[in-house]
């Protein structure tokens, strides 16, 4: 995949990607229903958005019809936090459906079909870089989603290598780490990851929500993504009560469908 450092209105200065006009609005930022598996659309107050993930098929289309202009064809960043299925599979139409200015991924390369075939769309359609920590994705002048991890190279378990997004709006924070484990997680608590709103790691899975994690990250909500019946039992019982035991409230895609929130840069409120 070529890689680039300037395109367009997009740039990347230092490590730094900055975006467009600025507004005043609210952010949001929607949990999409993909069965088993990830996709998080953001929407800045100014328009530009972001796709984090794209769950495995393409259901992700049908869900970002319900969030997105039926006329809008454009997202501006899409993120593959790491190269499986449940993660990239149905990141393949949406870039072929939509225009999209930057790929970013974190360099792990997967000898599967589906990896390949996403290679081939993002060498059509977009522009590629890798995501390192520190890089800032300014979505909007108050608007910011930073790399905390991963820092290199990874080498083994592909869930390991996901890119780890803390998305701050004002004083309201989101954070994202895809299917990173524990270890990556105690990793991060040298980080600023306490965040109002979380994705849980790995679906709920017990691989993922190391307690002492929990506790900086500190949530008022937590949203697993997940599908119903689905053979890897997510979300296991055990985070679910390490999840009750920070007295934050629990949403999840398989009771809920797809999951909006707004923030109006103080806090965020979840949209019914």
């Amino acid at each position: 995949m070529a890689r680039v450092s300037i395109l367009l209105f997009l740039v990347l200065v230092q490590g730094t990607l900055l975006l467009g006009v600025f507004e005043d609005r609210y952010l949001t930022v929607a949990f999409l229903d993909v069965g088993q598996g990830d996709a998080i659309y953001i929407q800045a107050p100014n328009g530009n958005d972001m796709l984090v993930d794209g769950g495995a098929g393409e259901g992700v289309l049908r869900e970002l019809a319900t969030v997105m202009s039926v006329s809008d064809r454009d997202i501006d960043v899409v993120v593959a936090t790491h190269p499986d299925k449940d993660h990239i599979g149905g990141l393949i139409p949406v870039l072929e459906r939509y225009n999209t200015s930057y790929f970013l991924d974190p360099g792990v390369v997967n000898d599967t079909l589906v990896y390949r075939e996403l290679q081939k769309r993002v060498e059509e359609k977009t522009n590629y870089v890798v995501a390192r920590k520190g890089m800032k994705i300014y979505l909007d002048k108050d608007t910011v989603a930073e790399v905390l991890y991963p820092d290199r190279e990874i080498q083994g378990d592909t869930n390991n290598a996901s890119v780890v997004l803390r998305i701050s709006y004002k004083d309201s924070d989101l954070l994202l780490t895809g299917d990173a484990g524990k270890g990556v997680e105690r990793y991060l608590l040298k980080e600023n990851i306490e965040s109002e709103l979380f994705k849980a790691g790995h679906h709920g899975s017990k691989t993922s929500s190391d307690s002492l994690f929990l506790e900086k990250v500190s949530p008022e909500y937590v949203v697993i993504s997940a599908g119903k019946d689905n053979r890897y039992g997510h979300p296991h019982a055990n985070v679910l009560a390490a999840f009750d035991s920070l007295n934050a409230k629990v949403l999840s895609t398989i009771e809920s469908g797809t999951i909006v929130f707004v923030s109006d840069g103080e806090r965020f409120f979840q949209k019914k």
